[in-house]
Order: structure tokens, then C-alpha cells, then sequence
């Protein structure tokens, strides 16, 4: 399954400073059964974020996106991403913040969330911290497959079946 991958940041948009997080979450992307297949750098600021996940939605059926989850005045992924999804997959970042807690309690902090593009793709918002994408990808990446195809049809009752 192809992904798209949106980095959050200021300073990386700048270019003030390179990001790690493609290079560490390629690995595990791959090991999951995943293509990484484009990465994006935009700034902090919520109409960039939202116009670039929408555009990845007609191209990939998984979107990622890393940065800008936390309560800092700039973070505003969750919300661009609400203002570009039809509808949150709740699950995704409390299982993540779950998982999450056992490493740093700054977890707890964390806004991250999930949704779904108008049946084209699923989204899921990661950490900005490069080490911290790759955990929270990995909490959640048994699933995404199931969820990607049932979110962007046409849904069967295999589809909604329990793994054998």
C-alpha cells in the first residue's frame, strides 16, 4: 500500500534544519507491508497542512502526517486535519497515547488524531519526534490495512470479517 508522508515544520519547511523522520519511518513502513511513495514538508499553519493532506488523499489511500500534535500555540495538525477529513477513527491516537504513556508521559499531551478523506484515504497523525513516529506507526500499523480498504470501499462482508 502506497503512503504519503506530510512533515510538520516550521524550521524543516525552512529549511533551518533537515528531518530525520522519513529515513527512520521508511524501514518500518516497508517491514508493515507499506511503500513509501512521496514526502512533503509544509510550516506549522493550518491551511497548508489541510490543502496538502487533501491533495495526498487523491494519491495515495494512506496518508501520514508527523508534527504539530502537541499543545504548543503552533500545533495545529489536528485541527488542519479536521478541517480536510469527513470523519475521525477515534481509536488510532487513544491507542497510540495508550501505548504511548508506557514510554514518556508526555504522551498524555499528545492531539493526535485519525480520519477518513471522502472515501479516498485514511489519515493518521504521528509525532513529530522521528523516534516517536516510528512507535506510534508501529502500535497501529496491523490495522491499517483493514481500515484503509474498508474506509475506501467498496465494503463486503469479508471485509468485516474477524482475521482467521
Amino acid at each position: 500500500m502506497r503512503v504519503t508522508l506530510i512533515v510538520v515544520s516550521d524550521r524543516a519547511a525552512s529549511g533551518e534544519r533537515a528531518d530525520a523522520t522519513a529515513d527512520l519511518l521508511r524501514p518500518a513502513l516497508e517491514a508493515a507491508g507499506f511503500e513509501l511513495a512521496a514526502v512533503e514538508t509544509v510550516p506549522d499553519e493550518r491551511a497548508e497542512i489541510a490543502s496538502a493532506i487533501s491533495v495526498a488523499a487523491e494519491q495515495t489511500p494512506l496518508v501520514l502526517t508527523t508534527g504539530g500534535t502537541g499543545c504548543a500555540p503552533r500545533d495545529v495538525t489536528p485541527e488542519a486535519t479536521l478541517d480536510a477529513v469527513d470523519y475521525e477513527i477515534p481509536g488510532l491516537g487513544e491507542e497510540m497515547r495508550r501505548r504511548s504513556v508506557d514510554l514518556t508521559i508526555h504522551a498524555l499531551g499528545s492531539r493526535a488524531l485519525a480520519g477518513v478523506v471522502s472515501g479516498e484515504a485514511l489519515v493518521l497523525n504521528l509525532p513529530g519526534r522521528p523516534q516517536g513516529a516510528v512507535e506510534c506507526f508501529g502500535f497501529v500499523a496491523p490495522v491499517l490495512p483493514h481500515l484503509v480498504a474498508v474506509a475506501t470501499g467498496p465494503v463486503s462482508d469479508e471485509s468485516h470479517a474477524p482475521p482467521k
